[in-house]
């Protein structure tokens, strides 16, 4: 089974540990979304992330949609090269629609 962690560093920091891919993200859907409403600037640090897919880039995608919504904003650190070469191949820039912060 494929394992993900979100990991509070308080401050509204955050770092996610594990498989951002299909099956880790439907086994723990509830979790990968709670974690949002604790802070008006949420960072989260990808640099743990062992192994992306296509529902990684996705759980990104709605992430930003949802904090969007709440009027928070939402910073990536640490993007993995597999999830930039994902979104590159399906002609999304995450430089357009994300903050990133240098690592």
């Amino acid at each position: 089974m494929s394992s993900l962690t979100i990991v509070n560093q308080g401050a509204g920091h955050f770092v996610v540990e594990g498989d951002l891919t299909f099956a880790a993200i439907s086994a723990h859907t509830q979790k990968l979304f709670a974690f949002l409403s604790l802070s008006k600037q949420i960072t989260i640090d990808l640099a743990q992330v062992s192994s992306a897919d296509s529902a990684g880039l996705a759980l990104l995608i709605e992430w930003k949609k949802i904090t969007r919504t709440q009027k928070s904003q939402l910073v990536l650190k640490n993007i993995p090269e597999q999830l930039l070469m994902l979104a590159g191949l399906s002609g999304f820039d995450l430089t357009s629609h994300f903050t990133i912060q240098p690592d």
